[in-house]
């Protein structure tokens, strides 16, 4: 199966600045907060966000969702205000 996302790392990095995997990542940072929200399955989001198989690997494939979902979040309660102020500058 072909991801339309950009290669990923199992942890996105940490921090309270915004990266530019941060970028590279905001869709799949979306979807993955969208699949929380509607209590989509983290298997079925793995699978078919990461093309990950969780029943190979189960213990890497919740790491990389609890990772990315967990960057997701911080992103929508203050990452965001970085981008807000680059977008002001301009």
């Amino acid at each position: 199966m072909e991801r339309s996302t950009p290669p990923f790392l199992d942890e996105p990095p940490q921090g309270q600045k915004l990266t530019s995997y941060d970028r590279e990542h905001m869709t799949l940072y979306l979807r993955l907060l969208d699949a929380d929200r509607d209590s989509a399955d983290w298997r079925e989001a793995v699978q078919i966000l990461f093309g990950l198989d969780p029943d190979h690997d189960p213990q890497r494939c919740r790491k990389v969702h609890a990772a990315h979902l967990a960057r997701a979040k911080w992103m929508s309660e203050s990452g965001y205000q970085e981008l807000l102020r680059k977008d002001q500058s301009h």
